[in-house]
């Protein structure tokens, strides 16, 4: 009789072939025993074709627990838990021929061929079949005899368990010394700012040290600890590429967590110099693929979106200096001209008008509604993301970098023929977001097409301007003075002979639908509308609001909105779950509600008494001047991104309307609230300020000098 021990990993998908499997072996003379690794539950098979284990039938004991924590390969936790049992052992010294099932339970075999020489080892059904089949006619011919064969199975398995309880050994000594109590502790840092510093030690080793090490010590709260530790280490590291990859791996984890780098300048650096190498090989392709990767690293939303600064805004020149001095990203911003100036408007026709975007068209609605049915232009909109080709085309940035330095790239070429037609139909081109669609459009020479982009904040604190050529725009229209000085220091090309001009144009926004009769109870309702971002911070206007209660508990806020996304990154969930503290003290009395996203803002705003600007940068703000358009009482943080500038909100609005502090919010909401009249005498002075100076009705004739339409042709 032959014995067969077949081992299975997981569960079989055909439990017939397996079925039909066992009752040719039974009918060879076999006798089989499967032991599996998975609960029996719905598993069954005749007793009389085979007899069923399973390693899941009893609880591990504590050993095998500890055993099994320390390993991380699920094909050989299969093994631990066979060897551990009884039942595995016995069947494993008479058997003739063993069997993995699967690939999960190969490992194990292999270790069972090593205790049991003699027997056949096989993976999968069909060889193991042939082996019985050989046994039962006396054909078969073992494949391993002799002492030697024992002696040298039972050699290797003593050197690979002394191997492995050295490594474990070492393992488990790095885990102790980089327990966070031993890197809290003078000694502890500076030992393992020894160890990887040391000299002598293989770049693959002293990268993984490094790289464990920086990541327990950020874990730690000792980032100043881990930036040394990488600096040290990373000095010894000869290989370009090495260096950069271990502080690009120790940046990207910490941004994981929710952290500002502590090395997001020297990884940044590294892989600048990586880029930098290989442009000088002339592999401007790899040059392309490393610049992309440092540059995605550097505008990361962690630093600039989900946090409450931004490195970028605090110190752009330091910030970029990296950036400015790669030789890479200086190849990148190289400016290409265009060979025809743009041409003056027809003066026999209307003016073609191209509008091309692909991110938000919410500041496009009434610019469209304008020029579409205005007689002397003729429109063409154009929503990239709604273009099969097109779509493709914006979701490919490091194409673009790599056209930006090859000059020439199949990539490019679909862009200009996407483009061509276009720019060849249209007097001016109108880019709302310098975002992907506006780096497209500089990827081809506009001709004598006119080419005027529109930037927001967002993409002032990304890579996206640094993509567009903007010796081929000829105006580049910002919201805010303060806004445009922010983008005159992040990007040099707007410095120069070859830069655009820089107009500034408020939002297009008709505030007509927002005056209305307000309820005496508005008076004691703060608003806050737009939540859906950090920047937002509404952990602001709480603040405030608890400066009002602790005089007054009539006064409650307002959060109308979608709200944070909490899966866009740890920093984002960090910030949620601090306000969510906040909401579970305020909320059950109702001095917070939260209203969602609604549709009718015009109407949300007649419950509002004053509105409130809590964030810590806006471009322009539209939805605290819609609310102060509805007639309520304006409070605008002095936004901190700006504050101190020459162009801050404090020059955007009216000095009243601006504060610096919770406090002082809360004080100029008591005098504008103390009595009814004095309410709504200053919601009336902020609507007749807002519609004056912002109203569609104003900034359309700017747009229209920016277009320059006709005089004859324009409309009130």
């Amino acid at each position: 009789m032959t014995n067969v021990l077949i081992v299975a990993g997981d569960r079989p998908q055909q439990e017939s072939v397996l079925v039909e499997a066992l009752g040719r072996f039974r009918a060879q003379g076999a006798r089989v025993g499967i032991v599996c690794d998975f609960a029996l539950d719905g598993f069954t098979i005749d007793p009389a074709l085979a007899e069923l284990h399973s390693l899941r039938a009893t609880e591990p004991d504590a050993k095998l627990r500890r055993t099994l924590a320390r390993n991380q390969q699920p094909s050989r936790a299969v093994w631990l838990r066979a060897w551990h049992d009884g039942w595995v052992r016995q069947r494993v010294r008479t058997a003739d021929v063993l069997v993995a099932l699967d690939g999960l339970a190969v490992h194990t075999v292999w270790e069972m061929a090593q205790r049991q020489p003699r027997a056949d080892a096989c993976h999968g059904l069909g060889p193991a079949g042939k082996v019985i089949r050989a046994r039962h006619e006396g054909t078969h011919r073992p494949a391993r005899t002799g002492l030697g064969d024992v002696v040298s199975a039972r050699a290797g398995i003593l050197a690979r368990g002394a191997r492995r309880s050295a490594v474990t050994g070492v393992k488990e000594s790095l885990e102790a010394t980089m327990a966070p109590a031993v890197l809290r502790s003078r000694a502890g840092a500076r030992l393992w700012r020894t160890v990887v510093a040391a000299p002598g030690l293989p770049d693959r080793v002293r990268g993984g040290l490094t790289y464990r090490l920086h990541v327990r010590a950020v874990r730690a709260d000792r980032p100043g600890q881990a930036a040394s530790a990488s600096k040290a280490a990373s000095a010894r590291m000869a290989d370009k590429r090495a260096r950069a990859e271990l502080l690009m791996r120790e940046a990207t984890e910490e941004l994981a967590m929710g952290r500002v780098p502590v090395c997001l300048r020297e990884a940044v650096t590294a892989e600048l110099a990586v880029a930098d190498d290989w442009l000088g090989r002339k592999n401007p392709r790899k040059a392309a693929q490393s610049l992309y990767k440092a540059m995605r690293l550097l505008f990361h939303r962690v630093p600039h979106f989900d946090q409450l600064t931004s490195p970028l805004a605090g110190d752009p020149a330091g910030f970029l200096a990296p950036l400015r001095g790669s030789r890479a990203a200086q190849a990148l911003a190289a400016p290409r001209g265009r060979e025809k100036p743009a041409a003056t408007p027809p003066a026999d026709r209307p003016l073609r008008l191209l509008i091309a975007t692909n991110g938000n068209d919410h500041f496009l609605t009434d610019i469209r509604a304008r020029y579409a049915d205005l007689p002397g232009v003729e429109l063409r909109y154009v929503h990239l993301t709604q273009d099969p080709v097109g779509d493709t085309l914006i979701r490919n940035a490091g194409a673009i970098v790599e056209h930006r330095l090859t000059g020439a790239t199949e990539f490019g070429n679909r862009v200009e023929e996407w483009f061509r037609p276009h720019l060849d139909w249209a007097d001016t081109v109108f880019v709302d977001w310098t975002v992907a669609t506006a780096a497209l459009l500089t990827l081809v020479d506009p001709g004598d097409t006119r080419v005027i982009m529109r930037l927001h904040s967002f993409e002032a604190l990304s890579f996206w301007p640094h993509l567009i050529d903007f010796s081929r725009v000829d105006e580049l229209l910002l919201v805010s003075e303060h806004l445009r000085d922010l983008a005159v220091e992040v990007l040099p090309a707007l410095q120069g002979e070859q830069a655009p001009a820089l107009p500034v144009i408020a939002n297009a926004m008709d505030l007509r639908p927002y005056p209305r009769p307000k309820d005496p109870a508005a008076r004691f309702t703060l608003g806050l509308i737009g939540t859906s971002a950090v920047a937002k911070d509404p952990r602001w206007a709480i603040e405030v609001l608890r400066e009002l209660r602790a005089v007054d508990p009539r006064y409650r806020l307002l959060l109308i909105g979608s709200g944070l996304d909490p899966a866009a990154s740890t920093s984002v969930r960090q910030y949620q779950d601090a306000l969510d503290a906040d909401l579970a003290e305020l909320e059950p009395s109702g001095a917070v509600v939260r209203v969602g996203h609604t549709s009718d803002v015009p109407g949300a705003l007649t419950g509002i008494g004053v509105i409130l600007s809590s964030s810590v940068r806006e471009s322009f703000h539209c939805a605290l001047v819609e609310g102060a358009a509805s007639g309520a009482v304006p409070v605008v943080r002095d936004w901190p991104f700006f504050a101190g500038r020459a162009h801050s909100a404090r020059t955007l609005f009216p000095a009243g309307w601006v504060v610096g502090t919770p406090q002082e919010a809360a004080a100029l909401i008591r005098t504008a609230t103390a009595t009814e009249e004095s309410w709504r005498a200053a919601g009336e002075a902020a609507s007749a300020y807002a519609l004056a100076t912002w109203d569609w009705s104003v900034t359309r004739h700017q747009f229209d000098e920016l277009f320059r339409i006709p005089a004859t042709e324009k409309v009130p």
